[in-house]
């Protein structure tokens, strides 16, 4: 136990008067010429180039290709920026390509474990007498979910999905209701099913954004799963049916996805393709023609590709900046990014991004790991493309008591001076 031997008044007087003293030093120094809390340097987005390597081209970006289409959409896989679109978002009808919700819910299915690849399935009177394009499974017959998914996709079997939809659901309308509780939960808000298949009925739409959308869910939420979409035959009961997406055939870079015809929607045709590391999905619908929707959308894949490149401008976890600490047992604090930034940018822009960075003005401890502190604004051609929050990479503790009061007589003065 510590032992007084100032009365408690003499010892409050003393740290009053020790406390006046160093708040007029600080009065005279540091207050004149405050710190700027929210100035700090700007950071050069991506990765320099080797030394002695040429820039790369900078490249004019035309206008996208007018294509003999309703509408269509072309979109960076990995960001989901668009690059080209028209009438992306006129509520169109989807023919078969509704067959990508409903072979997402089954594939869904079976990455929660709830159902098995080898899990037969019985085949429905309703299944086997179901009209259009079809697998040809036999009513009464036992088939395993990955024939019956084969014959969805690659097939476009109407038969294989109302069994594979009954299957999941209990029964068709049910599966439809989750087809469309499906949709609301990826954003696709212009979208409506009333049937698993795609047949043509009022209320039956979706959109070129919509598809985007879920193409992009399609692909990077059950990647084990996509390379059924790039698969270009399959034969059951003898039967050998290629696949119709013909751009699988013509450009060894695609790999995906899903092809649909009616009288009222067209021809249509939603495709991925990955060069280098830049991905672009394509939705081209209301075409003449099968040739015709394998021509249009090749147009708009050649025109992404020729223009625009995925480009990695910040790492998660790396500093950025730092930041003033008050309060704490640490003066600064590490900022930066808490997920990578990869954006979609005019070839050979690169160099063009500008980035600035925003601090909050006063930061005070306790910080915890993650804590947004600020933000990070990315331009090109004086345009803001991108925002970020700026987070702590690491806490920062409470200093003690003395240290604490310390810095609120310094932020006091700063007030005062600045």
């Amino acid at each position: 136990m510590l032992k007084m031997t100032s009365s408690p008044n003499s010892i409050a007087s003393r740290l009053i008067k020790s406390l006046s003293c160093a708040a007029f030093v600080f009065s005279l120094g540091a207050v004149a010429a405050p710190p700027t809390p929210t100035a700090a340097s700007t950071p050069v987005p991506g990765q320099a180039a080797p030394a002695g390597a040429a820039p790369a081209p900078k490249v004019s970006i035309p206008e996208a290709p007018s294509l003999a289409a309703t509408g269509y959409i072309l979109v960076d896989g990995e960001t989901g920026e668009t690059l080209a679109q028209f009438n992306a978002d006129e509520r169109l009808p989807p023919a078969s390509l509704t067959k990508m919700m409903s072979s997402y819910l089954v594939i869904d299915e079976l990455v929660r474990g709830r159902i098995n690849e080898t899990n037969l399935v019985n085949i429905s009177v309703k299944a086997w007498k179901m009209e259009g394009s079809r697998m040809y499974v036999k009513e009464g017959t036992q088939v395993p979910v990955i024939d019956l998914l084969r014959g969805e996709i690659i097939q476009s079997g109407n038969d294989a999905t109302v069994a594979l939809a009954e299957y999941v659901g209990g029964n068709e309308d049910a599966f439809v209701d989750m087809m469309n509780k499906k949709a609301k939960e990826l954003g696709m808000n212009s979208t409506h099913y009333q049937n698993a298949a795609g047949l043509p009925a009022p209320e039956h739409y979706t959109t070129a954004r919509d598809l985007a959308t879920l193409a992009r869910a399609v692909i990077y939420n059950h990647p084990q799963h996509y390379p059924l979409y790039a698969e270009k035959e399959f034969k059951y009961n003898n039967i050998r049916q290629p696949n119709r997406n013909k751009l699988l055939y013509l450009d060894p870079t695609v790999d995906g996805l899903k092809t649909g015809h009616t009288e009222e929607a067209g021809y249509c045709l939603v495709a991925s393709s990955k060069r280098e590391n830049t991905r672009l999905i394509a939705v081209v619908l209301g075409t003449k023609s099968d040739n015709a929707r394998a021509e249009e959308t090749q147009k708009l894949l050649a025109y992404g590709f020729r223009y625009f490149e995925t480009v990695n401008l910040y790492k998660a976890n790396t500093e950025i900046t730092k930041a003033r600490v008050w309060s704490g047992k640490a003066h600064e604090v590490s900022l930066g990014l808490a997920k990578d930034v990869r954006m979609s940018l005019p070839r050979g822009h690169l160099d063009d991004v500008k980035a600035n960075v925003h601090v909050n003005e006063t930061i005070k401890a306790p910080i915890l790991a993650g804590q947004e502190l600020g933000s990070l604004t990315i331009e090109l051609d004086g345009k803001v493309i991108n925002t970020q929050p700026l987070v702590a990479l690491q806490p920062v503790e409470e200093a003690s008591f003395f240290a604490r009061l310390w810095d609120k007589i310094k932020l006091f003065f700063r007030g005062l001076f600045s």
